[in-house]
């Protein structure tokens, strides 16, 4: 019997992409995915037409607890802070035999690193606190409840210890996501291309405060390698991989500090004549909440972390470019998503 591998998430940007790096490497698995209506489905199958669908939401319960008792593993890409789907998943991995337990891979984020940041309102400032998941796994696993992402998390670590026997659980945690995604729909990552975004539209580079706060970072591709390793050892019956209370993952291969990342996408884009001048202004708490989005505390507010997990015991290795060689690409992908012409600084400087 061919392995059952459930998708969710598989049109968008972290999920698309693990859907492909695991369609390449294992033509041989019976994949469903989870989408919402016939166009998403569309998308999936002229990429992979093998690939089986099932049509529903986070919220469709009944579905997704059938799929979850059908499936040998899950991989769960869409909404990490959407508890409805994490019970169902969970209940219908519990209804597997203890001889045949199913494997549930859970993708939060580090935004959950945050918490001290948002708690005291910090923004722009560095933080020299830096998370593992390894010696300090249980730190990562015990945080406040308020911290985001923290409630699903603690739902996956509840169903992978109080029913080990039937229900393996890993979370995978990325950081800042960058790279193009391969996969049938969204291949846009938010916090990069939002900074490019917004320093056109402001016409000016952006940074929140001092600029001083650091977050680890990630090539799409690195990360959904992750993923191919960890469903690898799920099929394998657990692999070398950690399940359970211990089961965390952090994803990442370099650190960067936002107000540097705001400088060189500033001198990019007057390098590329679509601002007149490379100044970075910095904003205040309350002037950053005119964006459109969370990014006062995606680039305002600390989330530093190592991966060892996946290092040590799964063998992943980063090899993908930085952040940093990607921001040209980037800046022109905004661009043109703007409207706005290369070479006519003037026009866009009002």
């Amino acid at each position: 019997m061919p392995t059952k591998l459930f998708i969710t998430g598989g049109t968008g940007y972290i999920g698309g992409d693990a859907l492909h790096e695991i369609v390449h490497a294992h033509p041989e698995y019976d994949i469903t995915c989870l989408v919402r209506n016939s166009d998403k489905a569309a998308k999936i199958g002229s990429q992979y037409p093998k690939v089986r669908f099932v049509y529903g939401s986070l919220e469709d319960e009944a579905l997704l607890e059938e799929e979850a008792k059908a499936a040998d593993v899950i991989l769960h890409c869409a909404h990490t802070d959407n508890e409805t789907a994490v019970k169902a998943i969970i209940r219908g991995l519990v209804a597997h035999p203890d001889d045949r337990p199913g494997y549930l891979i859970h993708t939060s984020g580090t935004g959950i690193l945050m918490f001290k940041d948002l708690e005291t309102k910090t923004f722009g400032e560095a933080s020299s606190k830096v998370y593992d998941d390894w010696e300090g796994v249980g730190e990562v696993t015990s945080l406040p409840d308020f911290a985001p992402h923290r409630n699903v998390e603690k739902l996956v670590l509840a169903g992978g210890t109080e029913h080990a026997q039937r229900v393996k659980t890993a979370i995978v945690c990325p950081p800042t996501i960058y790279g193009n995604g391969r996969g049938p729909d969204n291949q846009r990552s938010q916090q990069l291309p939002g900074l490019a975004k917004y320093t056109l539209i402001e016409k000016h580079g952006i940074q929140i405060g001092a600029g001083k706060t650091y977050w680890t970072n990630v090539h799409v591709v690195d990360l959904s390698k992750c993923y191919l390793l960890l469903v690898e050892a799920a099929v394998a019956g657990g692999g070398s991989a950690t399940w359970g209370e211990k089961g965390y993952y952090f994803v990442e291969s370099n650190e960067h500090v936002w107000g540097h990342i705001s400088k060189l996408v500033a001198k990019e884009a007057f390098k590329q004549g679509l601002l007149s001048s490379d100044e970075v202004v910095s904003l205040t708490p309350e002037n950053a909440n005119l964006l459109k989005g969370p990014f006062q505390a995606l680039w305002g507010a600390n989330s530093r972390c190592r991966a060892i997990r996946a290092r040590k015991i799964l063998g992943w290795a980063p090899k993908e470019c930085t952040m940093e060689d990607t921001i040209a690409d980037v800046v022109k992908s905004e661009a043109r998503a703007l409207g706005i012409v290369e070479g006519h600084a003037a026009k866009i400087a009002g």
